[in-house]
């Protein structure tokens, strides 16, 4: 996607030999900053302090962290055990996001086949871009699937200027290796020239549509306007909410949906309303293994990101410092808890839009759409190596 004109994926290889770049999130949208990354532990550290984040993102640097790893072990008499150390230090970065494990698993599946390290590091190499480039692919996949949506809305609309979009959390091009997923259709509507606005909630407690989701629509000239968390029923009431699109950090097969904590109110609050809510994802963002949305782990997060605010101070001319502080909002001694993630089941969700199409949020629906996912349901055999990377 584009930032100041220029295209960027939010991770790639850098000409450095064993360096690998990543966009940090944690400065925008103040400050552009490119992060750097040559060890397994550099890729840990990125992944748990957030700078990078979202589903898709998060499973290709850990793809490459995996890389990394393997080059790191070449030293190493027993390398594949090296790298598996440094799988298990990956998973426990955040535990909820689901393409983290999946990405790490993917790469030993095909590093247990290599013959030495130096094999290992190739092969890395080779399975982190391709990790990556199917990520972006995908994401593309899911705005072609998602555009018929949108530009059904405006045909029903009428005079109506735009088609209004509520979304939650940062599901864009950050979140993934690029277009994102939510913001997918939302970008492809744009560019077809099917007029659409934006309501950006600021996603508290990190506030990642205010600061992530409100600054890559602005680069790509979508229309948008931040709302506080809480405006977003008020304004499905108004009439002035035609959809809410979100994404999912991790989807069972029976369409559960995992996604920043307060997605379940949104899902409410659209039912209430009549109001179509629909979550992207791609494939990679499911849970195979898992039916029921009490069953994925959701993760706590450190309380300071409730109880204080972080941003630039304005001086008296209104000159802003250039770095960040971080300002208490709540007085001693009162405590905070941070879940990071909630719930929402199935039933209320309109569809889910995946890079082979837009299904129902049931497993009887998702089977339709990758029914090699549900081999091992019925009892068939299936050799690992056979299966599908997603599963």
């Amino acid at each position: 996607m584009l930032v100041d004109g220029k295209h960027y994926r939010t991770i790639w290889e850098s000409q450095d030999e064993g360096v690998i770049n990543v966009i940090d999130q944690r400065c925008l949208p103040f400050a552009f900053r490119i992060e750097e990354m040559r060890t397994v532990e550099e890729v840990a550290a990125v992944i748990q302090e957030m700078a990078v984040r979202g589903a898709g993102l998060i499973g290709a640097t850990a793809g490459w962290g995996m890389y990394l790893a393997a080059r790191g072990a070449r030293a190493c008499e027993d390398w594949l055990a090296e790298i598996r150390k440094a799988g298990d230090l990956l998973k426990a970065t955040r535990p909820t996001a689901v393409n983290l494990a999946w990405a790490v698993e993917r790469q030993l599946s095909a590093l247990k086949h290599c013959v030495d390290a130096k094999h290992a590091e190739m092969k890395a190499r080779q399975v982190a871009r391709a990790i990556a480039d199917e990520d972006a692919a995908m994401c593309q996949q899911i705005g072609d699937h998602g555009l018929p949506l949108i530009r059904s809305l405006a045909a029903k609309m009428g005079a109506r200027e735009s088609v209004n979009i509520l979304t939650h959390c940062n599901a864009g091009w950050l979140a993934f290796v690029d277009h994102g997923s939510a913001t997918s259709p939302i970008y492809a509507a744009h560019d077809a020239g099917i007029p659409v606005h934006v309501w950006v909630d600021e996603t508290r407690p990190r506030n990642q549509g205010a600061r992530l989701t409100a600054w890559e629509l602005a680069q790509h000239g979508v229309p948008h306007t931040l709302i506080v968390d809480n405006a977003g029923g008020h304004l499905m009431q108004e009439g002035k909410v035609d959809m809410v699109l979100t994404g999912t950090d991790r989807t069972t097969r029976g369409g559960d949906v995992a996604n920043k904590i307060g997605t379940y109110l949104k899902a409410l609050a659209a039912k209430d309303n009549g109001i179509p809510f629909y979550v992207a994802l791609p494939s990679s963002t499911f849970d195979w293994k898992i039916l029921d949305g009490s069953e994925i782990p959701v993760e706590y997060r450190d309380a300071r990101e409730v109880t204080h605010l972080e941003g630039l101070q304005l001086g008296d001319l209104g000159a802003v410092a250039e770095e960040e502080e971080s300002f208490r909002i709540v007085a001693e001694p009162t405590a905070g808890v941070n879940p990071a993630f909630d719930i929402t089941p199935a039933r209320l969700v309109s569809g889910l839009i995946t890079e082979r199409g837009v299904c129902a949020a049931s497993e009887e629906g998702i089977e339709e759409l990758f029914p090699e996912q549900f081999i091992l349901k019925t009892g068939i055999g299936t050799a690992e190596s056979e299966l599908p990377h997603n599963y």
